[in-house]
């Protein structure tokens, strides 16, 4: 049963670093330092003081870049690789908790943490590319700001009801796959 709460929230918290990467993290580090979150060992870090700094002053730098026009685009690009890389590492290190031998735990991390991390964020990247297309840009505030708290519920739902999380992040990752397909298709045919 360990295993699978472990699979539930590294899944959830992977598929919202595809929103916002530094709100996961910041919110795991919430919970390891005021509540009883378990860090593992080799992420320590997480659950200290500094840590939580550290990853709030990370997460308002991140969250406040996407409100400036260009610099949101210039972001996505970025972010993409660094989604994959931060949710295969959440995804290590709640798999972490639990007795698992250490390939199995990367692998899955890569395979399945980075898969969500990435798949949310090429939604993330294909809906701003289209609000800036359709507003001018205009639009992109009100897309930031859904994708932040997307990140945030989504975090917070993965370790207060993991099992309706993953439900919840599996169904946004099969829209999102769709969503994603159904654009590079449209833009093939054109």
């Amino acid at each position: 049963m360990e295993l699978i709460l472990a699979i539930c929230i590294g899944v959830t918290l992977s598929a919202a670093c595809g929103f916002r990467i530094f709100i996961p993290p910041l919110i795991m580090s919430l919970a390891a330092n005021y509540g009883d979150f378990p860090i593992p060992r080799d992420f320590a870090w997480v659950g200290t003081e500094m840590g939580l700094v550290v990853l709030a002053i990370a997460t308002i730098i991140e969250v406040g870049a996407y409100y400036i026009p260009v610099v949101d685009n210039l972001l996505d690009t970025i972010e993409i690789p660094t989604a994959i890389a931060i949710g295969t590492t959440i995804m290590g290190a709640t798999l972490g908790m639990s007795e698992i031998d250490p390939v199995l735990q990367w692998s899955l991390a890569a395979v399945v943490g980075g898969s969500a991390a990435g798949t949310m964020e090429g939604v993330t990247v294909v809906t701003r590319a289209a609000s800036t297309g359709f507003t001018g840009g205009l639009g992109n505030p009100l897309v930031s700001t859904t994708e932040a708290l997307s990140a945030a519920v989504l975090s917070v739902l993965a370790l207060t009801a993991p099992i309706f999380a993953v439900v919840l992040a599996i169904a946004l990752l099969f829209w999102a796959a769709h969503k994603i397909l159904r654009f590079f298709s449209k833009r093939r045919k054109s």
